[in-house]
């Protein structure tokens, strides 16, 4: 399927989501709420709390809980959604620090950018953009992070690249992405709702991790979640993987 086709099926059901008409990215998450699944990935109760009107119950981990992030970082976010993850991190940079969202979702920003308005976050901005050509100068981020959205770019090998290109010299990106462990067939890569659902799209865990390297990173794995499949994916061969990767 070609890159631009990919985009459209992911943009038109990110965007019925945020409008309320969706839910779990098209997977089975066996009718749990989004504090449910928010909890089961790996947010606090407070982490929720924060920022509860954002929770969209998507994701496949936790990048602000593994993320070292601190007061005066400027943080990215691939991916940000109605902005879930930017605004619990905004309160780890403080008022010194910056939070920058991209997607390229148009209701997902409008979203976003209603609940930091609402919420008085002025320390979050939200650009329209695709995380393969980010909207961002070189060389002007502390910390990237990106919950279950990789997957779903088409060409994951830019979007790394990317990342390098806009972090600080030993900058470090956090992610949680969904990889496969057994590759899927021709009819379930072409799947809509598998596209969609960050599973069609997505790598062979080798083959990501090789992404990473070739991108310019050194990379740690901090988690390895295999149990996601059975409550969102149906059993598919595949986990969230957890990892920190930086920029020499």
């Amino acid at each position: 399927m070609k890159n631009k086709k990919v985009k459209e099926i992911v943009k038109n059901r990110y965007s019925e989501i945020a409008k309320g008409k969706g839910c779990c990215s098209s997977c089975n998450c066996n009718n749990m709420t989004n504090e449910e699944i928010s909890h089961s990935i790996g947010y606090s109760k407070d982490d929720i709390n924060k920022a509860s009107d954002a929770n969209l119950g998507l994701g496949c981990g936790n990048p602000t809980a593994i993320g070292k992030i601190k007061k005066g970082d400027i943080v990215l976010d691939l991916g940000s959604g109605a902005g879930f993850d930017c605004f619990i991190a905004a309160a780890k940079v403080g008022k010194e620090g910056k939070i920058i969202g991209i997607d390229m979702t148009k209701e997902m920003i409008e979203k976003a950018r209603e609940i930091a308005k609402k919420y008085n976050h002025n320390n979050v901005e939200f650009r329209m953009g695709d995380i393969e050509n980010l909207p961002v100068d070189d060389n002007s981020i502390d910390i990237v992070i990106s919950n279950c959205v990789i997957n779903l770019a088409p060409d994951k090998r830019k979007v790394f690249d990317e990342a390098f290109r806009v972090l600080k010299k030993g900058g470090k990106i956090y992610i949680s992405d969904i990889v496969l462990l057994k590759d899927l067939t021709p009819e379930q890569r072409a799947n809509e709702d598998l596209i969609s659902g960050c599973v069609g799209g997505a790598l062979l865990k080798n083959d990501y991790l090789k992404i990473v390297k070739d991108s310019g990173f050194t990379i740690k794995i901090l988690s390895e979640n295999k149990d996601i499949s059975k409550k969102q994916y149906q059993g598919i061969p595949l986990e969230s993987l957890s990892i920190e990767a930086r920029k020499e």
